[in-house]
């Protein structure tokens, strides 16, 4: 069966919009229909080989919908239920998932060197970062679908595939942000705005959002920022003004670019949590010296997903959507169609709005 998706024919090349012909499911897949998905900025990274992604490929990983049909062997779905789907599948068995860190699951990607679906000429696509969602309909492992609770609005349901998962985790689960700890998130885009609801959900005193565009300000403070910080060389100096000279006890860096990264890190309080979860080129390098690592006694972390278990994390997620504390509607600056992709990319890279969510 045709459906229309957003097909990246060559790494650096613009999308195509185009049909593709979609395989039934087979044993240990779901059939999905897609509701929205979410145009993060790991999709425009792998559309410029930032990240690596077999190609041709329908990019894609943030999405939710209405399953229509099931393979042999899934049981945990049915059809008409509706789900969220995970990129990221742990495996179960690796290193990593045996400690129980999933989210470093070596085989997680193993799917997205596969042949997901073919273009009309017949030419074999790879499905992106696993689930191809940027598409009416995707096929995927019956792994990658996790059944959305009550009370949660589908289409925006998309989100919590991606960037509330990430920015939630990375606050709760990587910074371990406590009650009464100030906080500054650097980067107000959708994983951005996600954190700075986390930041306020955890109870933060004091929270800071920083970016380059005075366009988000009231994006931020919608989120739950306090403050508002303009990024420049200043940065830190006026973080620590607003925070009796010491500094945040925790800085969350959502960009991936070394001056933001380091400027994270001369934010915190000494003895602070820095945590970076924007993905960054090969090329941004971030350079300390030995005796600031000693005299500072900051923590500095990565943080990939957000550290999260999505089967454990999003019902405590629809939770807080259900209880008001989650505002997922907020995180959303334009609802578009799949050929308003483009567009929200370049809207990215200028800096402008938060997410822009595809709506079938």
């Amino acid at each position: 069966m045709a459906v229309r998706a957003a097909v990246l024919p060559a790494i650096g090349a613009p999308l195509e919009i185009t049909g593709i012909e979609l395989p039934d499911p087979g044993p240990g897949q779901v059939r999905v229909r897609l509701a929205a998905a979410g145009v993060c900025h790991s999709d425009l990274s792998l559309s410029n080989g930032t990240m690596r992604v077999p190609v041709p490929a329908v990019l894609g990983h943030e999405g939710a919908g209405t399953v229509v049909s099931v393979g042999e062997g899934v049981t945990h779905v049915a059809p008409g239920a509706r789900v969220v789907l995970n990129w990221a599948p742990s495996c179960g068995t690796c290193h990593a998932c045996a400690l129980g860190e999933v989210w470093l699951c070596a085989n997680a990607l193993a799917g997205a060197v596969g042949v997901h679906a073919r273009a009309s000429d017949g030419t074999e696509l790879h499905p992106g970062l696993n689930v191809a969602a940027f598409a009416e309909e995707t096929v995927v492992a019956a792994s990658c679908v996790l059944p959305l609770p009550d009370g949660v609005p589908l289409a925006d349901a998309a989100l919590l595939g991606c960037a509330v998962l990430t920015g939630y985790g990375a606050v709760h689960h990587s910074a371990r942000v406590r009650q009464g700890e100030t906080v500054a998130v650097f980067g107000a885009g959708g994983v951005g705005l996600a954190a700075l609801q986390a930041a306020r959900i955890a109870g933060a005193s004091r929270i800071i959002a920083v970016d380059v565009s005075p366009r988000k300000e009231e994006l931020a403070r919608a989120a739950g920022a306090t403050d508002y910080v303009l990024a420049s060389d200043a940065t830190a100096r006026e973080i620590r003004a607003l925070t009796g000279k010491q500094g945040v006890d925790v800085a969350v860096e959502c960009v991936g670019r070394a001056v933001s990264i380091r400027a994270a890190w001369d934010s915190t309080r000494r003895g602070g949590r820095t945590t970076v979860v924007g993905i960054g080129g090969k090329d941004q390098e971030v350079t300390f010296n030995a005796l600031e690592i000693f005299h500072w006694g900051r923590t500095l972390s990565g943080c990939v997903y957000g550290n999260t278990d999505p089967a454990r994390d999003v019902p405590v997620l629809a939770e807080h959507v259900r209880e008001g504390r989650l505002d997922l509607s907020a995180l959303v600056t334009e609802r578009i169609t799949l050929e308003g992709i483009p567009a929200a990319f370049e809207n990215m890279l200028a800096g402008r709005g938060g997410r822009s969510l595809v709506v079938f």
